[in-house]
């Protein structure tokens, strides 16, 4: 079995390369889904974060307000920070766990773990290689304007605020360049599954 761990900055392709490799066949396991299910009630990441931040997270359905839990770590790094402590560790559980039943159903599957935060988290030792997609700053911004109705300056700050693509590359085995069209992407990505495959 293969592991590849994809990653990439915000509007860079990451998402489209990954369900792009889905679709010639490998298994998909979405960090941001996962995350997701660390905040369900009865786990122990949703205990853990009411323990840290308050029962007054915890909405009238049982399930912890985002937005109330965004509030109070936003623009505070000491609080963030306790926030990945909790969050991170348990995406990483749920993902290994995902990988090993993908490897007693099919030993010779290839996964591919999409985690925008893979460097930060520290979990690129869960693959076998590490792909990053990039994509041109300016590419990246305009993309993101269109898609998500941002400002430029917000769109700004937030790349502002992640990794650069030379921090990504000097990290990566394998490079993807989107910065040209859709379809120079998926020749890259083609090539890469064949590799795999054979």
């Amino acid at each position: 079995m293969k592991v590849i761990c994809l990653t990439g900055g915000m509007a860079s392709g990451k998402s489209t390369a990954s369900k792009f490799l889905q679709a010639q066949g490998a298994q998909l396991i979405d960090a941001d889904k996962l995350g997701h299910r660390v905040y369900d009630p009865g786990t122990s990441g949703f205990d853990k974060v009411i323990s840290t931040f308050g029962a007054d997270l915890v909405a009238a359905d049982g399930q912890i307000d985002r937005k109330a839990l965004g509030a109070k770590v936003f623009g505070k790094p000491d609080e963030l920070k306790k926030l990945t402590d909790i969050v991170w560790p348990e995406i990483r559980q749920l993902a290994e766990t995902e990988i090993s039943e993908y490897a007693s159903k099919n030993p010779s599957a290839v996964v591919v773990l999409e985690a925008a935060v893979l460097f930060e988290a520290g979990w690129e030792d869960i693959g076998d290689e590490i792909w990053v997609v990039v994509i041109d700053r300016e590419i990246a911004i305009e993309r993101a304007i269109a898609r998500d109705g941002f400002d430029r300056a917000a769109v700004e700050s937030r790349l502002d605020s992640q990794l650069s693509n030379a921090e990504r590359i000097s990290k990566a085995s394998l490079v993807i360049d989107n910065s040209k069209t859709a379809e120079d992407m998926q020749q890259q990505l083609t090539a890469e599954w064949q590799r795999l495959a054979n």
